[in-house]
């Protein structure tokens, strides 16, 4: 029988580099968007723990850019400054911790992440 094979690696190491992928936003504008959104809709269908961290990672990334209008916002009284700060280093924070749980196989909800995509049950 063939083990599903993301992109031809194992999958929990796809798992890591998708939350990972979150992070190339520091080196090409945009791409920590574009990129776990691409590993995601291309694998989602063909394996459920896939779909699951990448319904994760979708929850957390819409979250983070609600709270970054807000960030931004507030920065007409300067804290908006502060927070937006601490968003980054929190979304630093979070997006170790997560990747580090899945190259172990475990699905890390992100705190302070809204539900906009129901995670399914692992089967």
């Amino acid at each position: 029988m063939d083990e599903f094979k993301p992109w031809g690696m194992q999958t929990n190491t796809f798992l890591m580099l998708m939350h990972l992928s979150q992070l190339s936003s520091f080196i090409v504008p945009g791409a920590g968007f574009v990129l776990p959104i691409v590993m995601w809709a291309t694998n989602k269908d063909e394996s459920v723990e896939v779909d699951r961290h990448g319904r994760v990672i979708l929850n957390w990334m819409l979250s983070a850019l609600i709270y970054s209008v807000i960030c931004v916002a507030l920065m007409l009284v300067i804290i908006g400054v502060f927070l937006l700060w601490a968003l980054v280093l929190l979304n630093l924070i979070f997006v170790i911790i997560a990747a580090v749980n899945a190259n172990d196989g475990k699905l890390w909800p992100y705190p302070l992440s809204i539900r906009f995509f129901s995670i399914p049950d692992a089967s």
